[in-house]
């Protein structure tokens, strides 16, 4: 086994949550794992800039755990604003025939991210250790930490004309437990209060301190930059990723992924 190419420097800045995943050619999966278990992201390198090739690295890294993939999205921004940080989530399930597909699960506990285009200029990624974060809160702002680990809110309500999102709120807290133990820390923009909370004000002001927060972090973290072909492999239950603002056209391949550990 080959060591991991290391040119993007270290995996996380000491004594802070951001993190700048390593580099591993991907013939080398003992490799990749290792480090997706350790820091929660890696960076496989040497892939064909395909959309075979998110498939492939899916079942190269979860291995046998894997359960289901979902449909693939394909992101063209020109130019393009930066993304905040954020975790991939979603519930869709849409009728093909009569049938019922799902096309996105709550419990998606893995996303990977190709390069299909990088931006001329701009457009570097980052990404947060978002356990390390909640963490930290408990001693900076106990009062969002207490938030984020005890209040419910619907998680998908601010998105609730999408179509195929069903009409069901899905309630959920942003810091919760799956039954195999597994931590998962939500962020996403539509989290909003469940409908007729009697403490909706204080749910909508937590929310608005909670992306505070979130947006006051980014500058401070580590930038890195994906290449064409490169593929960005990501605990989504543990960490948040985003992008700077770029000029010119970038495109990006994002699959997510569930494995027996979700759930």
């Amino acid at each position: 086994m080959h060591a991991p190419d290391r040119t993007h420097g270290p995996h996380s800045i000491s004594g802070r949550p951001g993190i700048a995943p390593e580099r591993v050619p991907h013939g080398n999966t003992g490799t990749a794992r290792e480090l997706l278990a350790r820091d929660g992201a890696v960076i496989l390198t040497g892939h064909e800039n395909t959309p075979d090739a998110l498939v492939v690295a899916a079942a190269q890294v979860i291995g046998d755990r894997l359960r289901e993939l979902y449909p693939q999205r394909v992101r063209t921004s020109h130019p393009g604003n930066t993304v905040h940080l954020h975790a991939d989530s979603l519930d869709i399930v849409v009728d093909i025939g009569g049938v019922p597909h799902r096309r996105r699960h709550p419990d998606e506990d893995h996303v990977l991210v190709q390069c299909a285009r990088p931006a001329p200029e701009g457009g570097d990624s980052f990404a947060l250790d978002a356990y390390a974060f909640v963490d930290g809160l408990a001693t900076t702002d106990p009062a969002l930490h207490t938030f984020l680990t005890s209040t419910d809110v619907d998680l998908y309500g601010a998105w609730a004309d999408l179509r195929g999102l069903p009409a069901t709120p899905r309630i959920g807290r942003h810091v919760e437990f799956t039954r195999t133990g597994r931590r998962v820390v939500r962020r996403t923009d539509g989290a909003v209060p469940i409908h007729r909370d009697p403490d909706s004000e204080h749910i909508r002001a937590q929310l608005a301190r909670l992306t505070e927060a979130v947006h006051d972090i980014e500058p401070s973290l580590p930038r890195f930059r994906l290449d064409e072909g490169d593929i960005l492999v990501l605990d989504n239950y543990r960490c948040w990723h985003g992008r700077d603002g770029h000029t010119g056209e970038r495109t990006v391949r994002i699959l997510t992924a569930r494995s027996s550990d979700a759930g």
